[in-house]
């Protein structure tokens, strides 16, 4: 039998060396996707995209960012933040503070003058008034005096400073120096009702004659402080001393205000007064009339007793 025919083994391919050079072809890039949150997570930032890997450039280089344009500050760092009267105030130079503190009080002092002045002078003028219309309606000394009754006021005094007189005088024969006499004492009288009611006026015309001229002096101290801090700077910038001048007029400011209410009260009052003071003085003439025409009828005793 013939041999049976042996199997060649079949040839091997020839080996695959390492270092033989890799394919010319480049690869394409790895898609960049973004990392995906653990279940879970409360991050809530939306991924940022990944540049494509460069070749020639390290993955873990950072592009270059332009830095963002910075604001210009348009706020002047010389001038202080807020410029209210108060500020001002608060700023203001120890001299200039005193100023406004003094204008301040004196503003207060008008108001309250005018606010006592006024009460003062409308109960006086109103009790004047309803006495004068009791002496008007009366035909004598003695009814004037029952009619009047225990009414304190002007007029009440005008009657009894006449009554006096005339039991004083009541052994005088002489009319006319019983009236001489008695018009010298409700002379007297008027003047002190209008000295009485003039009475804190004066403070409303000194105030009134002096407030400017204290401002003006807490504004001349502050400029000057003001020209002493340009000196010290050496600078001529305006924005420096700004604030100081501010405050300075501030000082003139609170001088008119406390300066003109007082003018005008003032005027207001010395009118109101001018007409109380006529008021008195009719009122003192119609006491005479009463008087004379008691002297005349002979009730000089009379009103004496009734006085009594």
């Amino acid at each position: 039998a013939p041999p049976a025919a042996t199997a060649q083994p079949a040839e091997a391919a020839p080996p695959v060396q390492a270092d033989a050079p890799a394919a010319s072809t480049p690869a394409a890039p790895a898609a960049a996707t973004a990392p995906t949150p653990a279940p879970g997570s409360t991050d809530l930032a939306q991924p940022t995209a990944i540049a494509p890997a460069v070749p020639g450039v390290p993955a873990d280089a950072a592009p270059a960012v332009a830095p963002a344009p910075v604001a210009q500050s348009t706020e002047n760092p010389h001038l202080p933040h807020d410029l209210s009267p108060w500020n001002m105030f608060m700023s203001a130079d120890i001299v200039v503070k005193a100023v406004m503190i003094g204008l301040a009080f004196a503003s207060v002092v008008t108001w309250t003058v005018w606010l006592a002045k006024s009460l003062e002078l409308t109960w006086a003028k109103r009790r004047l008034t309803r006495g004068f219309s009791d002496i008007n309606a009366s035909s004598s000394l003695a009814e004037a005096a029952q009619r009047l009754g225990d009414k304190k006021g002007v007029v009440s005094g005008l009657i009894d400073m006449a009554i006096i007189e005339l039991r004083l005088s009541a052994d005088v024969p002489d009319k006319a120096g019983i009236k001489e006499r008695v018009g010298s004492r409700l002379d007297g009288l008027v003047a002190a009702a209008g000295r009485d009611m003039n009475r804190g006026t004066g403070v409303l015309a000194t105030i009134g004659s002096t407030s400017p001229f204290v401002g003006l002096f807490g504004t001349v101290w502050g400029i000057m402080n003001s020209f002493i801090g340009i000196s010290e700077s050496q600078t001529t910038n305006l924005a420096i001393v700004a604030p100081g001048i501010a405050e300075a007029l501030l000082a003139t400011a609170i001088g008119l205000v406390a300066a003109i209410p007082a003018v005008i009260i003032y005027n207001h009052f010395s009118r109101q007064i001018g007409g109380y003071k006529a008021l008195i003085a009719e009122a003192s003439a119609e006491v005479m009339r009463l008087v004379s025409r008691d002297l005349d009828r002979g009730f000089k005793v009379k009103a004496a007793r009734a006085a009594e």
